[in-house]
């Protein structure tokens, strides 16, 4: 007894604004990562792709678009630094997604394990290691080992539905 193969109909194109609008229902933390450019100069952008992949060992993700300007330096960079913004760090926040030349032009900030620049405050701040890299879709995957961390504590900076958000008390402990 074999059982007849069934041709799957073709799925309907998703739309790429009804997709982002969609996921945009996912609230996520707000991040920015850092790490020395090719030609020795420091390079950041702001990411909410950020997540814990595993605890042994310790490794998170973050991804880029395969169209970034950074995505050479990321590439080839041997150290990373991760900082979770906190909500009052909006304004950070828009500098480092912005499409400005020199981000890093007036901010204090300080010179990492192996190179990674350092920005003051958030709530968490990770140095990593490349551990891997995939191409998926428009974006790359980067996994890297947390070499070192830091826990600041503090209110996050959410993004949800395409805009900044503080985090609110649900009341319940």
């Amino acid at each position: 007894m074999s059982a007849a193969l069934a041709t799957v109909p073709e799925r309907p194109r998703v739309g790429a604004g009804d997709l982002r609008a969609a996921l945009g229902e996912f609230a996520t933390g707000v991040a920015v990562v850092t790490t020395r450019s090719l030609n020795g100069g420091s390079v950041g952008l702001t990411i909410n792709s950020f997540s814990s992949v595993s605890l042994e060992p310790p490794l998170v993700l973050w991804s880029l678009s395969q169209r970034s300007s950074s995505l050479a330096d990321f590439a080839a960079a041997r150290t990373i630094a991760i900082h979770v913004l906190s909500a009052g760090q909006e304004a950070l926040a828009r500098r480092f997604a912005a499409s400005c030349t020199d981000r890093f032009s007036g901010l204090a900030r300080s010179i990492g394990p192996n190179g990674a620049p350092l920005l003051e405050d958030g709530v968490a701040r990770f140095i990593c290691t490349p551990h891997e890299r995939h191409d998926a879709g428009d974006h790359v995957i980067f996994i890297v080992r947390v070499d070192h961390f830091e826990r600041l504590g503090g209110a996050p900076l959410i993004f949800h539905a395409a805009r900044f958000r503080g985090l609110a008390p649900t009341g319940a402990a």
